[in-house]
């Protein structure tokens, strides 16, 4: 088991039947990360396939609303966690490819989100 997918695994289970919820702040910032996603015009990898932005984001989205059902996410870094940076599925880590330059798709929102905070 990859480290991020034990990490991943091992905040789901302390989150446990806690009833997690985005606040409005936290739910606007990752409101814009999915905005950021889809506009990005960054390939998104997963499962060795590459993924146009609107298909990543329809993707994540899809990932977070299920978590948000098990009340697993309250805040952005969550939600990069636990949807956006590796496959629930597989384990392989999800990976961007932004003109040429390939990245891990945590580090890549990671960095958005440190930006989103400095503009607020």
């Amino acid at each position: 088991m990859s480290l991020g997918r034990t990490l991943a695994l091992s905040v789901l289970l302390a989150c446990g039947s806690s009833q997690a919820a985005l606040n409005e702040q936290s739910r606007q910032e990752v409101d814009a990360l999915l905005a950021f996603v889809e506009s990005s015009g960054c390939l998104f990898i997963r499962n060795g396939s590459e993924h146009q932005p609107a298909e990543a984001r329809k993707h994540l989205q899809k990932k977070l609303d299920y978590l948000e059902d098990k009340g697993k996410v309250d805040s952005p870094e969550d939600f990069i966690a636990l949807a956006a940076t590796e496959s629930s599925m597989s384990g392989e880590p999800y990976q961007v490819n932004c003109q040429g330059q390939l990245q891990p798709s945590g580090d890549w929102l990671n960095t958005e989100l440190l930006r989103l905070r400095q503009t607020q």
